[in-house]
């Protein structure tokens, strides 16, 4: 027999009745019966309960071992009488009475419990994360994270793809966050950058002729930490194609993330035909370009509706400002003053001065709309708003009224808490869709400057002559983002191959060629020596795996994450160099207070 175990802590069965086994792993807990001692024993692969009565040679030993013990048990198989099976665990028929059982290591008292995974601090749980991962949930999470990643390459080598790995040390790139910086020992007062993405290594294999890359990619970004972006690094399923258009590599992936998410999804329904939506109509109808299709609610345009209207504020607005329109949030079921006054306090919380509306009920055999703005504006204007909603008595509808790009993603806010609090969201399924269209430059505020909205490297619609001869602010890229449930989980673009629109695409930008050359000179040599027309994407594996499992945090779907403020709790990273590391790079602190 093994120096350790016969078999793992799930494994046995009713077939193993009457035989000897040995079995190794922790001590979940112990319960005393009245002088009959009951271990159950932990492993990664299940649990097992054992027996030990009072005439056994271990009973002795049995009395001292605690929880998180590591210990070897030796004992035959019985079956458990009828009232005792546990139905619930998969080893729930048998028992283990053990004969010999030693320590192979004792625990201390535990910082935080594994029985009964209680609540914890979570810096308790990220200092003593070897501990955390003992606990049932959080180690199903894990092994089902490696199951992804596992299905992942499976349905791209099904799908033709071969994967490659691209370098972890490379150049600085600008690819809108700070850079992880690596200092060389060899060069002096020069650095590397770990790569916030695979980009340019991915582009390049396309030009070096591999047709269908793909990667389980490590990414790097020094930015700060949210509840869906870990600080540090993360993974990402990484592709490009070569030769494709950007419906050739949407209809390429779409059955790929269907697949994954299916088999992941315990029953609950997936998107089957991944809707289109292109991202100015995203704005629009849900004030946001990743949209939570679970949530029914559309925004509408009711503009027309409040010019020249009583209701003298929007109106004033319009007449004013041709930027000006006013948005209208339907709320089914919302209809009662007590959900209107919660969702116009809820927006004065939000620094907004609050969210007009009206509500429709029953007046007699009519449906009559209520609230301030009914009142100013009529009866015809309102029943012309509920008519285009279609709303019925105890339907609300909230209003905003302004410039869309200023006030949308508070339109989109509110979208969401209407629905949330309405109970109107279908909690139970994976909403996916293609956000497409977006836009090429943006104007960024602080820098004063036209700057790429979403990918650099992405090609215009149009390409050079879009480039020449459309206002940049209202040019697309052939760009598109997947969705679920509220979560952009992959990003992608065509790209942009052609030397000449690069320069035009960085020079609108503000990068000068010389810029260009520095900082991607790489990518703009290869483009001079025959690069095909291609495009990819990248899929976060880390949000994935967040929606799959119904957590709310990356953190409870990492092994060994860092906190909020960067920290790694349990490694005691960052840390301070030596000097003598200091000077082997040639380095000297300058540490502002």
């Amino acid at each position: 027999m093994h120096l350790y175990r016969s078999h793992t802590c799930g494994e046995l069965r009713d077939t193993h009745v009457e035989e000897t086994v040995r079995l190794s792993g922790w001590v979940h807990c112990v319960r005393d019966h009245g002088g009959l001692l009951f271990i159950d024993l932990r492993d990664h692969y299940g649990l097992t309960q054992c027996v030990v009565d009072p005439d056994s040679n271990a009973f002795k030993i049995a009395e001292t071992v605690r929880s998180e013990w590591v210990i070897r048990v030796e004992g035959k198989v019985k079956k458990r009488s009828y009232e005792t099976i546990n139905e619930t665990l998969p080893t729930g028929r048998i028992e283990v009475y053990i004969d010999e059982l030693d320590v192979l290591s004792a625990a201390k008292e535990l910082p935080l419990p594994v029985f009964g995974e209680l609540e914890y601090p979570e810096e308790t749980r990220l200092k003593y994360r070897f501990i955390d991962l003992r606990r049932e949930t959080l180690h199903n999470t894990i092994v089902k994270r490696s199951a992804v990643i596992a299905a992942m390459r499976r349905q791209m080598n099904g799908a033709g793809f071969t994967e490659y790995q691209t370098p972890i040390l490379t150049a600085s790139s600008p690819e809108g966050a700070r850079d992880f910086l690596v200092s060389s020992r060899i060069h002096p007062g020069k650095f590397y950058a770990l790569p916030q993405a695979p980009q340019q290594f991915k582009q390049l294999l396309m030009v070096a002729g591999f047709d269908r890359y793909f990667q389980i990619a490590p990414c790097f970004r020094d930015e700060d930490p949210r509840a869906d972006r870990l600080p540090g690094e993360f993974y990402q399923l990484d592709l490009e194609i070569s030769f494709v258009e950007q419906e050739d590599v949407l209809t390429t992936m779409e059955p790929v993330i269907r697949g994954i998410f299916e088999e992941f999804a315990e029953g609950k329904p997936v998107t089957q035909e991944f809707p289109r939506i292109p991202y100015d109509e995203a704005i629009r109808k849900y004030g946001s370009d990743k949209p939570d299709l679970r949530n029914p609610i559309e925004m509408q345009g009711v503009t027309e509706h409040f010019a020249g209207s009583g209701f003298k504020v929007f109106a004033r607005m319009i007449e004013s400002d041709s930027k000006t329109a006013v948005w209208a949030i339907p709320a089914k079921t919302g209809g009662s003053r007590a959900f209107c006054d919660r969702m116009n306090s809820w927006a004065q919380s939000a620094s907004q001065p609050g969210l007009g509306y009206i509500f429709w009920r029953m007046e007699g055999d009519e449906i009559q709309g209520a609230g301030p703005i009914a009142k100013k504006i009529g009866p015809e204007r309102t029943e012309a708003i509920r008519t285009q909603l279609g709303l019925e008595a105890g339907d609300a509808a909230f209003f905003l009224a302004g410039d869309p790009k200023k006030f949308a993603d508070f339109a989109g806010a509110a979208r969401t808490r209407a629905g949330t609090e309405l109970n109107l969201v279908d909690e139970n399924r994976f909403a996916l869709c293609w956000i497409i269209d977006f836009p090429m430059y943006e104007w960024d505020d602080e820098e004063k400057k036209i700057d790429f909205s979403h990918n650099p490297f992405s090609m215009p619609k149009g390409g050079l002559d879009g480039l020449e001869n459309t206002d940049p602010l209202e040019l697309k890229a052939y760009q598109y983002d997947v969705v679920c449930n509220g979560y952009e989980i992959g990003s992608g673009a065509i790209r942009n191959h052609l030397p000449e629109v690069m320069v035009k695409a960085f020079g609108i930008a503000g990068y000068s060629e010389e810029v260009l050359y520095e900082r991607f000179g790489g990518m703009y040599r290869a483009f001079q020596y025959g690069a095909p027309p291609h495009g990819g994407m990248a899929a976060g594996l880390d949000r994935i795996v967040m929606l799959l499992a119904g957590k709310q945090n990356l953190r409870e779907v990492t092994i060994f994450p860092m906190n909020q403020q960067a920290q790694d709790l349990m490694m005691g990273a960052p840390s301070e160099a030596t000097p003598k590391q200091l000077r082997e790079l040639s380095l000297r602190l300058n540490v502002q207070e």
